[in-house]
């Protein structure tokens, strides 16, 4: 770790899942140079579909959705960026898609062109972004058979195991909610109303286990699977 990185990224959670992880000294001073923090409050944008893409990020804390319109000018959330994504387009003149803050987020953002250039100076950066882009289009894919499920619960149950999936649980598989039941209504395209009591219908059935406001603790992954498939 180069001595003159700031603590921020010494201690970033994401690091070992996010671009920077596997970069070299030079590369990793190199991208620090051109980033900077950026703070998203729910709801806002980070980018809109069509606009020339100016910046990109790599997603530190919170969550990030993926809308397109559909044909029929209805907007479809297509997918969910978690820490560690990378967000935005490179080497394109438009954004494919609108990426809005789904919950607060705190992200590494670049220049675009500035990032392409450190790209093209530093191959093995290059190649590591492509393997992360690959594995986040790959997160993106799998969000989609989960929005086509026409049962709510189970939606609910899908993401409940996408989240543990993405955000990590403990050895008692306990994780934190990253999202808002406000939050999981609006990616599922589903009521609050409908969301929390699916909730309580896990738990009365002994399938989670809720603690406060986002503790969760799947009890039995199986059962959820099952619903969810």
């Amino acid at each position: 770790m180069p001595s003159d990185l700031p603590p921020c990224c010494a201690a970033c959670a994401a690091r070992s899942t996010a671009l920077c992880d596997g970069l070299d000294d030079r590369a990793l001073t190199a991208l620090h140079h051109i980033g900077r923090r950026r703070r998203l409050r729910a709801g806002q944008v980070f980018g809109w579909i069509g606009d020339p893409p100016s910046h990109c990020a790599n997603l530190v804390s919170g969550v990030l959705k993926v809308s397109r319109v559909e044909a029929d000018g209805g907007v479809q959330i297509v997918g969910l960026l978690y820490p560690g994504d990378f967000v935005g387009t490179l080497f394109a003149d438009r954004s494919a898609d609108t990426i809005a803050a789904l919950s607060d987020a705190d992200l590494c953002v670049y220049p675009r062109r500035a990032l392409e250039e450190m790209l093209v100076s530093h191959p093995v950066a290059g190649r590591l972004l492509l393997r992360r882009t690959l594995e986040t289009l790959g997160e993106v894919r799998r969000w989609t058979p989960m929005l086509v499920r026409a049962r709510a619960d189970a939606r609910v149950a899908a993401l409940l195991l996408d989240m543990a999936r993405r955000c990590g649980v403990d050895g008692n598989d306990v994780f934190r909610l990253p999202l808002s039941r406000g939050a999981m209504a609006e990616a599922l395209g589903l009521a609050v109303e409908t969301v929390s009591r699916h909730m309580t219908a896990f738990r009365q059935d002994g399938l989670i286990a809720l603690s406060g406001l986002r503790g969760v603790r799947l009890i039995d992954r199986m059962r959820l699977a099952h619903i969810a498939a």
